[in-house]
């Protein structure tokens, strides 16, 4: 009873946090809305980890940014883009669990991405 339960929570906690946290297969492309500033997400696998490319830009007109990272296991990248003072700052989190990419959209809490990835390992 007990060991049902527990999957019944932590499906609870799964669908609440779903919407913000998925995994990333790779050469998949993921789309970013961090405020006034949209664009998107990939990553590939090279021998020294994942490569993370994520490429924003505030319009169609506009110079875009570009962030690249290697990630190795455990290994998380961080966006974030200021807001007026006094508000928080809107970030979206690109997290390796091992094998998986994880992204961690605006608003989400790490225990959405932690509790989603091991259930997508099973």
């Amino acid at each position: 009873m007990t060991k049902h339960s527990i999957a019944f929570a932590t499906a609870l906690l799964v669908m609440t946090g779903a919407a913000a946290a998925s995994d990333l297969a790779p050469g998949s492309g993921h789309s970013i809305h961090l405020g006034r500033f949209n664009g998107a997400v990939y990553y590939t696998v090279e021998k020294d980890g994942y490569r993370v490319v994520a490429t924003l830009a505030s319009g169609a007109d506009e110079q875009p940014v570009r962030f690249v990272s290697t990630l190795g296991p455990g290994q998380r990248l961080m966006i974030s883009v200021p807001q007026e003072i006094g508000q928080p700052s809107v970030d979206f989190e690109i997290i390796r669990d091992g094998e998986v990419l994880l992204v961690n959209e605006p608003g989400a809490t790490l225990l959405d991405s932690v509790t989603t990835s091991a259930v997508l390992d099973e």
